[in-house]
């Protein structure tokens, strides 16, 4: 009787742990890649030319180039060195979390110049033909923001909706917001409306780095929920709601809004791959891609380049593979 006690108690400790395995295997590993993979909060695309290009922040807005988008090369900086105007936001022309679109016959890269914990902040557009390197033409400010403001004017995301030019952006400060863009500058229309598309209930309103993508009727809001930048302390999540106009309300699966701290977990960190986030998604030849940072534990937290190919579901909720 004793052994069958003591099998039991085994049998139930052991089931006891399948939860936390199943979440874990509930994870797809990102995609095996070589090279250059040091990166953070990445955003990817390919090339008129065929080549991948991914710039990050880091550097004067580090560049990565690859030709089949698995062995990646350091290509320098978007920049040769920092416009003067950056040294507005902090004292070391410090750009952050980038991102690459194509429109109207060229590239557009927009960037956020600010200080840790400050909302003195600026989106900023720079315009090429080929999206290479050294090839980049700064345009000025999209959008700024300062401390008598609820919102943080930092990593921006472009979409285009029912004929217009939007941008989302936030982070902490209430946040993320989105406005309306000139198609012609690229930049903010004057006395634009700044809408509200997703926050928490509770300071401090830890939902950053937004990315919009269409799909089947909705528009897809993906964020980085909790805590980047501390290594393998890091607690970055990403998270996802939809909604059927560009400008919200974004819900969650359930129903729950954004803007009430709603959203479905797509992806955390599982094994290796810790405090995943910085995304955004880009698409190859019908695919679409996520890329994100993750910290590799197995390398004393170092962000690395994680990309995992995006399914969609049969309810049309998006899904890692």
């Amino acid at each position: 009787m004793k052994h069958i006690r003591l099998a039991t108690v085994l049998a139930a400790a052991f089931l006891a742990l399948l939860p936390t395995t199943a979440q874990a295997a509930a994870y797809p590993d990102p995609v095996q890649i070589t090279g250059q993979q040091i990166i953070h909060d990445p955003t990817v695309i390919r090339l008129n030319s065929g080549e991948y290009a991914a710039y990050s922040t880091g550097g004067v807005i580090g560049a990565r180039l690859s030709t089949d988008g698995r062995h990646w090369n350091d290509a320098g900086n978007a920049f040769a060195g920092p416009p003067s105007w950056w040294y507005e936001y902090n004292a070391t022309g410090d750009p952050w979390a980038p991102d690459i679109s194509y429109r109207a016959g060229k590239y557009w890269l927009y960037y956020a110049v600010s200080s840790w914990g400050t909302n003195h902040s600026a989106i900023g557009v720079a315009t090429s033909t080929s999206g290479r390197p050294g090839t980049w033409t700064d345009q000025g400010k999209v959008l700024t923001s300062e401390t008598t403001d609820t919102w943080n004017a930092i990593d921006p995301a472009i979409t285009s909706a029912g004929g217009r030019l939007w941008m989302a952006f936030g982070s902490y400060w209430t946040g993320v917001r989105m406005v309306e863009l000139n198609q012609a500058t690229g930049k903010a229309i004057p006395g634009t409306t700044v809408h509200h598309l997703a926050t928490r209930p509770d300071a401090p309103y830890a939902v950053e780095g937004p990315y919009i993508v269409q799909h089947s009727g909705y528009y897809y809001l993906f964020a980085s929920y909790d805590a980047c930048c501390a290594g393998v302390n890091s607690t970055y999540r990403i998270r996802v709601g939809r909604s059927a106009s560009v400008t919200g309300p974004y819900l969650d699966s359930t129903g729950k809004p954004l803007l009430n701290g709603g959203g479905d977990l797509l992806l955390e960190g599982h094994g290796r791959y810790v405090g995943t986030g910085g995304q955004s998604v880009f698409r190859d030849n019908g695919q679409d891609w996520l890329a994100y940072h993750y910290y590799d534990a197995q390398d004393a937290g170092t962000p690395k380049l994680g990309l995992n190919r995006l399914g969609w579901k049969a309810n049309g909720w998006p899904q890692v593979l």
